[in-house]
C-alpha cells in the first residue's frame, strides 16, 4: 500500500510449485538483504505471485545464484517508505 508506505503480507498453506522464483542478495547496514519474487502454482493450477518472505521447501528447490563484481547495497528512502539499491 503506498500511501500508507506498507507492505501485506499472505499466508499460503500446503504444496504449492515454484514456477519462478528471482530477485536479488544485497546488503543493508552491513546486513544480507533479500529481495525476492515468486509464483507459485498449487495442485489446481492457480498461480499465486509476490515477494516471498518465508517458504519451506518440502521435496527440491533448486536455485541458481549468479554473483556480479562489487558489491550492492540498500537504503531507506522514507519519502516512497521502500529501501532503494545504491550501486
Amino acid at each position: 500500500d503506498l500511501s500508507r508506505k506498507k507492505y501485506f503480507s499472505s499466508t499460503y498453506e500446503g504444496d504449492h510449485e515454484i514456477t519462478s522464483l528471482t530477485g536479488n542478495i544485497t546488503e543493508m547496514a552491513g546486513s544480507p538483504y533479500l529481495h525476492l519474487h515468486i509464483n507459485l502454482a498449487g495442485s489446481n493450477n492457480i498461480a499465486i505471485a509476490g515477494h516471498l518472505n518465508e517458504a519451506y521447501v518440502s521435496v527440491t528447490c533448486e536455485i541458481i545464484i549468479t554473483v556480479i563484481d562489487g558489491s550492492i547495497d540498500r537504503f531507506p528512502d522514507d519519502e516512497i517508505g521502500v529501501n532503494l539499491l545504491h550501486v
